[in-house]
């Protein structure tokens, strides 16, 4: 077996045993607490320029398959378990997780103390890291010194779409016609609007407001995404543009961009909040939730420039927003991922509610 070595930013160097990909990787170290699912972690655009590590001991047991992917490739820069398994066993698994990070150029290590790790970035917060199967600790701590910091890199235009597509709506019937901006959208946010019977036709990042409004949507859906809103000024006035002209939803990144747009600012989490098992509160209705996230910034719970934008949902771990909505205009969003059934179901209806909320605007 090869040796493999993690160097974080504060010199800390993990030992373990290389899979995947032979080879080095750079890029911040974050968690993710979820028991399952980490194929869609793997393909989640949210994660590029990330090395992940599972808290869940065992990875692999159920191989990976084409039908669970979130996105076309693999976006996380490194992987990072306690136990590989080699033998995996599920009658949808098609290859090892060993050999599909091997086939998409991804590296990985096992063997190393997961739990140690994760108390230090809870400790001192995500850092930057290095993971290597090919260089030694010294030559990663080199190689650090000299990487731009995740902070300071524009992910989000790694991962939109180059060109506009059309994700056809699944019930042979369209019913609504969805543009959606796409900050790194995940398939099953497509999957889930196509199944209400919403044809979505998805723009990259960068497009103009007025290329989009063109074709006349019956609503505008904000697409979750990797890193900072507040690097992405022309984004956010492109979504104050969307939102004031058309039914507007928006999920992680587009949450925050919608508050960028009315003014708000984001704040850098210690550690962020990646995982299954979130509870979120309604301060309406008073009801809980208990969603999946993956976000490392915030959005700050007051500064808007409009009177009529309010927070209406609240992480119960740490009391950051996690949902906005407008008093007057037919605006909504969440900081979660109802899409990747948390609970199993007690966000899917959010998606019904933006259709219900584009039948009233069509009703005035």
């Amino acid at each position: 077996m090869t040796q493999a070595h993690l160097v974080l930013a504060d010199g800390t160097i993990y030992t373990g045993t290389a899979f995947g990909a032979a080879g080095t990787a750079v890029g911040e170290v974050v968690f993710n607490t979820g028991m399952t699912g980490y194929q869609e972690i793997l393909t989640d655009p949210s994660y590029a320029g990330q090395i992940v590590a599972l808290t869940y001991p065992l990875v692999g047991n159920y191989g990976v398959n084409p039908d669970d992917f979130e996105s076309r490739r693999v976006q996380v820069s490194g992987f990072i378990v306690k136990e590989l398994a080699d033998a995996p066993s599920n009658w949808r698994s098609q290859e090892t997780l060993d050999q599909f990070l091997r086939d998409n150029n991804v590296v990985g290590i096992a063997g190393l103390d997961t739990r140690t790790l994760t108390q230090k970035l809870r400790s001192h917060g995500v850092m930057m890291g290095a993971l290597s199967s090919a260089e030694s600790p010294d030559a990663l701590r080199e190689r650090l010194a000299h990487t731009a910091g995740y902070d300071d890199q524009d992910y989000v235009r790694q991962v939109t779409t180059e060109r506009p597509y059309v994700w056809p709506s699944a019930t042979g019937e369209t019913k609504y016609r969805i543009a959606l901006l796409d900050c790194g959208v995940k398939f099953n946010i497509l999957r889930s609007l196509a199944a209400l019977g919403v044809e979505v036709t998805v723009y990259p990042a960068d497009t103009p407001a007025e290329v989009i409004l063109a074709t006349d949507p019956d609503g505008i859906f904000l697409s979750p995404g990797p890193g900072d809103p507040a690097r992405l000024g022309d984004i956010v006035q492109t979504v104050r543009v969307l939102s004031h002209a058309r039914p507007t939803m928006g999920i992680c990144l587009g949450n925050q961009l919608l508050g960028c747009a009315f003014g708000g600012h984001t704040f850098k989490l210690p550690f962020g909040h990646r995982g299954a098992n979130h509870p979120v509160k309604d301060l309406e209705t008073g009801r809980v939730v208990i969603t999946s996230q993956n976000h490392g910034y915030a959005l700050a719970a007051e500064g808007f420039d409009d009177p009529d934008v309010e927070v209406w949902q609240i992480n119960l771990n740490d009391g950051t927003v996690e949902g906005l909505r407008h008093k007057t205009l037919p605006i909504f969003s969440i900081q979660y991922h109802p899409e990747a059934s948390p609970g199993p179901a007690d966000s899917q209806g959010y998606f019904a509610r933006f259709l219900r909320m584009i039948d009233e605007h069509r009703g005035r």
